[in-house]
């Protein structure tokens, strides 16, 4: 009789020992924050070292099973899934291996969260932090990661010295800039596709004691990008973000969040942070704080949206970058389309200017100019209603097409649908190069399949 090599065995001496088929464990890791892609594993493995992972990917590709790796599930559209195949829990590969004065070696299971205790307990940081800090290393390395400092420093890949990865054949490698350097460029930023990193060496900057943060109001997004495109040139600020908030009464607040680090008694001199501004200044919210709290704030959102459950509901999110020179136009042309229900009472629209000449990973697909913003619609629904999430997820792919048309790009932590020229068409000029390296360590095409990739 023909046996399904595809069947999981009951024993097997590598792997069966972390190997789980608990009806709760495969519940976990069907969902994802987006919850609005289920897809079921066979099994969920978890594994202790680069080792395990490295035996796993070889017992699977005997069976021909796809394996995804899951950080913390902080995808919003199941891409960090494998139907019918095996998905690794990175959560215990947690471990932060060594700080030195300017780097830290951690696992890629590991929150930014817990590396950043690690680091301020020397006076350090990492350069760059996204806004939510319980996401894995790995989780975001494998998009690009990106925050309120990267007008300055870049990604997160950016600000990363060497990775330990298993490659989808199952080999162990250690590459950086200057070993194995075409795995490097192809896993950071690369979305899964040719390798699991399972160990980072980042780049560690001082860390301020204290910051002052500005959040200013605007009547209009023109009166906004003007501002915000001022203190990008002139640099006044440590840390630049803005965003269109919604205002309840069916019109818009438009937003600039700018951050001025400093140490001990040197507080920043106020007026100059703000001089030559046209914003709405009676409205002007400015606060002080230490600079953990600062970047722990939007603990206090998820707090918040955990207690009345929108935590919990579908997130349909859109996240591109658009052209600076028309990134105003566009931006106008698709709030006119858009009401406070299309983000939510909690929710916001990203939108502020970057340096393209900061971020330098070859995999992160950007317009071609010198500068861009960043242009996210992260919604955050006030109900779980399916007619309304799929009307939502059919509404990003209208704008993601009016966006590419206009010459944006998208930022792949996005909820809806990618075929594969959709992807093809995205790396544009770097396809060859990605597809060849798929080719070279991931040969089985095993990797992260919920992108629908290769």
């Amino acid at each position: 009789m023909a046996t399904d090599k595809r069947a999981l065995p009951d024993r097997d001496p590598a792997v069966s020992t972390l190997l789980s088929r608990s009806p709760h464990d495969l519940a976990e890791v069907m969902d994802d924050f987006g919850h609005i892609v289920r897809r079921r594993p066979q099994a969920v493995f978890r594994p202790a070292s680069a080792r395990d992972v490295a035996d796993l990917m070889r017992w699977a590709a005997g069976r021909g099973l796809k394996v995804a790796a899951r950080g913390q599930g902080h995808s919003t559209y199941g891409r960090a899934m494998a139907e019918d195949g095996i998905v690794i829990d990175m959560r215990a590969l947690n471990v932060v291996r060594q700080v030195l004065p300017d780097r830290m070696v951690v696992d890629a299971g590991a929150t930014w969260n817990v590396v950043l205790d690690a680091a301020l307990v020397r006076g350090l940081t990492p350069a760059v932090l996204t806004n939510y800090l319980e996401l894995s290393v790995g989780g975001t390395l494998a998009i690009g990661g990106i925050g309120g400092t990267t007008f300055r420093y870049g990604l997160q890949t950016d600000n990363l010295l060497s990775l330990d990865v298993v490659t989808g054949d199952g080999r162990e490698l250690t590459c950086s800039e200057n070993e194995n350097s075409d795995l490097f460029d192809a896993v950071r930023a690369g979305l899964g596709q040719c390798g699991i990193m399972t160990q980072a060496t980042l780049r560690l900057a001082r860390a301020p004691e204290r910051v002052r943060r500005f959040h200013l109001f605007y009547a209009d997004l023109h009166s906004l990008t003007v501002d915000l495109r001022t203190v990008l040139a002139d640099g006044r600020f440590d840390y630049l973000q803005g965003a269109i908030l919604p205002g309840g009464t069916g019109v818009w607040r438009y937003q600039l969040e700018g951050v001025a680090f400093y140490d001990g008694a040197a507080v920043p001199d106020e007026r100059s942070l703000v001089a030559g501004l046209s914003d709405q200044r009676r409205a002007a919210e400015v606060s002080d704080l230490a600079y953990i709290e600062d970047v722990r704030a939007f603990a206090r959102l998820e707090t918040l949206l955990r207690s009345n459950g929108q935590w919990f509901n579908p997130h349909p999110w859109l996240l591109t970058f658009l052209p600076g020179s028309s990134a105003e136009r566009i931006a106008g042309d698709i709030l006119d389309g858009l009401t406070d229900a299309d983000v939510g009472p909690f929710g916001r629209i990203t939108y502020y200017p970057v340096f393209t000449a900061a971020m330098r990973t070859p995999l992160l697909r950007l317009p071609d100019e010198s500068i861009v913003f960043p242009f996210n619609l992260v919604r955050i629904p006030a109900s779980d209603e399916a007619a309304q999430t799929a009307d939502l997820i059919a509404r990003n792919r209208l704008l993601y097409e009016h966006i590419r048309s206009a010459g944006g790009i998208l930022y792949p932590v996005s909820a809806f649908p990618m075929s594969r020229d959709d992807w093809r068409d995205h790396f544009g000029p770097r396809w060859s190069f990605f597809s060849d390296a798929k080719r070279r360590y991931d040969p089985l095409s095993m990797l992260a399949p919920g992108y629908e990739l290769f």
